[in-house]
């Protein structure tokens, strides 16, 4: 295999759009409205996460990098041999297992920061892992594509999107930036901002979906087995993200945010990297598994919000239980903040059980109730 980590326009598949297949582009104006949409959406929706950052946090975060480091051994230590073995398991042409392994190349997207919130993850972790993924993305892209396609004698010209790399960071990191500031002058008034953000967060995932779905339905590939390995491999990202988070001894907090960073991938990247690297007459056999693998994505992170919802509803009532004169309280008390249901969960969870033990851990006779929590929000 050849690497060129150029983004020149030298590559042979380094074509004009008059040559990308049939169906796989919009019409020149519609694609560019949804494309400056996207963008403003997306910023405003990085802009409002940002205001759930606190800069001490973030700071510990940089300072003692034990998470991002877990969260880097993930994104391209687990996830490209995860493409690896899904490639070489389901015995996949060349020119698709290249796709497969593409996309578990690529560094972490946003889609995370969203689900990360909506599961009462660390945000501070996970900007801090987006971030730092997407510039170790410049090196370890590369570095992995050349590793993992020696055994295939594969004779490609890859383009690494480096240009695309860092509009994606600066997309992240201003909006970020400005909604951290926000947070540290404005404390009330980003914590509405937040809530907002993550409503237009959650449509606009299903939105791209979608429109990503409808935009390019002629080259979808009904491969099975492509079809197969999207649905399994985001999945398969987020157990393996889940387990070395909890073999390392993190919190369950960490535990899911890591977990969700690691199965979700940056995809526009993906197809970036695919346009320059190949010919329209590859690109239709190989297409069609990045789509997929969005759609899934996002299927996957909506059912894992549901599953913990449940799990937090059934650890409240559980709660409730035991502290019979909670639910009374909560009658005349305002609902808490996502910080102390955050807080109250966290001390459950720790109860029911602690990561890198074996054994579950005796709860004690009677919470104490946090100041006006009392676990009913």
């Amino acid at each position: 295999m050849r690497t060129n980590c150029s983004s020149g326009s030298a590559c042979a598949a380094n074509s004009s759009e008059e040559e990308l297949p049939v169906g796989f582009q919009a019409p020149g104006s519609l694609k560019l409205v949804f494309t400056v949409v996207l963008a403003v959406m997306m910023g405003l929706v990085m802009f409002s996460l940002g205001c759930s950052v606190e800069i001490q946090k973030l700071w510990s975060h940089i300072r003692r990098p034990w998470g991002i480091a877990v969260g880097l051994l993930c994104q391209f230590g687990l996830m490209p041999l995860i493409a690896y073995l899904l490639a070489i398991s389901f015995s996949l042409q060349p020119i698709q297992a290249i796709a497969v392994l593409i996309m578990g190349c690529c560094p972490g997207g946003t889609v995370s920061n969203i689900f990360t919130f909506w599961v009462d993850g660390d945000m501070d972790l996970s900007i801090s892992m987006t971030t730092c993924s997407t510039v170790a993305a410049l090196g370890m892209m590369p570095l992995c594509l050349y590793l993992y396609t020696l055994s295939w004698n594969f004779e490609q010209n890859f383009t690494i999107p480096y240009q695309n790399i860092g509009i994606s960071l600066l997309c992240l990191t201003v909006p970020v930036a400005f909604g951290v500031y926000v947070n540290y002058r404005c404390p009330k008034q980003s914590k509405t901002i937040l809530k907002i953000g993550a409503i237009v967060g959650g449509v606009l995932l299903l939105v791209v979906t979608v429109a990503g779905l409808v935009l390019s339905r002629e080259s979808w590939n009904p491969d099975i087995s492509l079809l197969t390995i999207s649905c399994i491999f985001p999945l398969i990202g987020h157990v393996a993200g889940f387990l070395l988070a909890l073999l390392t001894h993190h919190s369950w907090q960490r535990c899911r945010t890591i977990s969700l960073e690691t199965g979700a991938q940056n995809i526009q990247m993906c197809l970036t990297m695919l346009q320059l690297s190949f010919t329209p007459q590859q690109l239709v056999q190989m297409i069609s598994f990045p789509m997929s693998y969005g759609l899934f994505q996002v299927l996957d992170g909506f059912l894992i919000v549901a599953a913990y919802k449940l799990y937090k509803r059934r650890l409240k009532n559980k709660h409730r239980k035991k502290t019979p004169g909670c639910a009374e309280g909560c009658r005349n008390k305002s609902c808490t903040s996502p910080q102390e249901t955050g807080a109250f969960l966290e001390v459950n969870e720790e109860l029911a059980i602690t990561p890198g033990t074996s054994e579950p851990m005796d709860p004690p006779v009677a919470l104490e109730p946090m100041g006006p929590i009392s676990s009913c929000a």
